[in-house]
């Protein structure tokens, strides 16, 4: 496998999903974004930031990541330097005020939950997300689809680990295949952001872009953008995925 390239996908060496959740299980992001917008400038003023940013621009310049990351580049982008302490009141408010917005917004999906049934009759199923472990819990019980990712195959990059970070590292994806103990091969990522891609790539995995939720004027260029990064295919939804693994 050259740097930077998925493994080639082996739908016969596969046991395991790893799925991302925001953009990927639910459409999430755009709700997010737009709960989340308000905390981060209020979070910027009182860093002193002249401007403020609106919820599409934060999605742009920071999709795939979760606010704790975010919260840290543009920290950076504006000349200050947060330690832990500064940061974590607004990481725990943002979790807050986001995972309250997502409960009345989501919805169940059967293009998503259906096919997604189907896949666990096959595969082990399992979410690797960059958000909270109880934002997670709060979008997959008000899509039902908490009963197909049941707590042992939930995987927070803010949570899970020893240190909080957020993809495009590729932490997550590793503590999520060693605890699920499955190699590489074995467990093939889906990502619906190029952030999300890199991490999954860079752990090793075959990883499918799937543009489900991602709006019709952006997905050309959001295929584009996956494959650059190297995933091993691109897809239109669940049902393609279900269909690429047959």
């Amino acid at each position: 496998m050259t740097a930077g390239r998925s493994r080639p996908l082996d739908p016969s060496a596969v046991t395991t999903l790893l799925c991302d959740a925001d953009g990927t299980l639910f459409p999430s992001e755009e709700p997010a974004y737009a709960a989340s917008a308000d905390v981060t400038n209020r979070f910027l003023a009182g860093l002193g930031a002249g401007r403020s940013y609106a919820p599409e621009e934060l999605q742009r310049m920071t999709n795939g990541k979760n606010f704790r990351a975010a919260a840290g580049e543009l920290a950076t982008a504006h000349g200050r330097e947060l330690t832990r302490a500064d940061l974590e009141d607004w990481v725990a408010e943002e979790k807050d005020v986001v995972t309250a917005h997502l409960r009345t917004v989501l919805r169940p999906d059967p293009a998503v939950r259906e096919p997604l049934q189907r896949l666990a009759g096959r595969f082990a199923l399992a979410a690797v997300t960059s958000s909270a472990a109880s934002r997670l819990a709060a979008c997959l019980e008000t899509t039902r689809l908490a009963p197909l990712f049941p707590p042992a195959g939930r995987f927070s990059a803010e949570d899970s680990l020893a240190e909080p970070t957020s993809k495009p590292d590729p932490a997550v994806y590793l503590y999520a295949g060693a605890t699920l103990g499955v190699g590489p091969a074995e467990a093939v990522a889906v990502e619906d952001s190029v952030n999300g891609a890199r991490s999954a790539v860079a752990a090793g995995h075959p990883t499918i872009g799937i543009l489900q939720f991602v709006p019709e004027a952006d997905r050309r260029g959001r295929a584009e953008a996956l494959r650059e990064v190297g995933v091993a295919a691109v897809v239109g939804s669940w049902a393609e995925v279900e269909d690429l693994l047959a």
